[in-house]
């Protein structure tokens, strides 16, 4: 009696792996991108409760912005090589490094920096777009709001499609 597989057998495993394999892929690719941008998200989240925390608990205004160098304000809109926490006199300096241009994501700001106010809860409203390659659509936007919150958004403060 024959132990084993029959090339015929062997080939409908393969061609069962193959169909299931490409039904799959769109699936799993929407999910990665989602993945890659919410985690994003939750970063540029992060960066602007931080940097609202910060100038509250040290009483001395704090500016977010994007830098190429996680030295200096790169003193631009694009965000998207990392993200820099800057106090007034220096004395707080926080660079969180943005894995998002390695993966393809873009963020956008429609400012240079947000500006946040030491005991006054005042911050520079700002909007930072986190784009893909599948643009406006998949896009997700922080707002920051005047009294230093962060939300995300489908749409930009104006209720309007965002883009990319």
């Amino acid at each position: 009696m024959p132990h084993g597989f029959t090339l015929i057998e062997l080939l409908v495993a393969f061609a069962l792996t193959a169909i299931l394999a490409t039904i799959a892929y769109p699936g799993f690719t929407t999910w990665l991108l989602d993945s890659r941008r919410d985690a994003t998200v939750l970063a540029v989240l992060h960066a602007a409760n931080a940097a609202r925390q910060f100038a509250a608990t040290r009483d001395e205004s704090v500016e977010l912005c994007g830098t190429l160098d996680a030295a200096h304000c790169s003193g631009g809109t694009d965000w998207s090589m990392g993200l820099l926490i800057v106090g007034a006199d220096s004395s707080v300096r926080r660079s969180l490094p943005s894995p998002q241009a390695a993966h393809g994501l873009a963020l956008k700001s429609n400012r240079v920096s947000i500006h946040f106010e030491p005991g006054t809860s005042y911050a520079s409203p700002a909007t930072i777009t986190v784009c893909d390659r599948r643009g406006g659509g998949a896009a997700r936007a922080v707002i920051v709001s005047r009294s230093g919150r962060p939300r995300v958004s489908k749409r930009d403060a104006s209720n309007r499609v965002l883009q990319c």
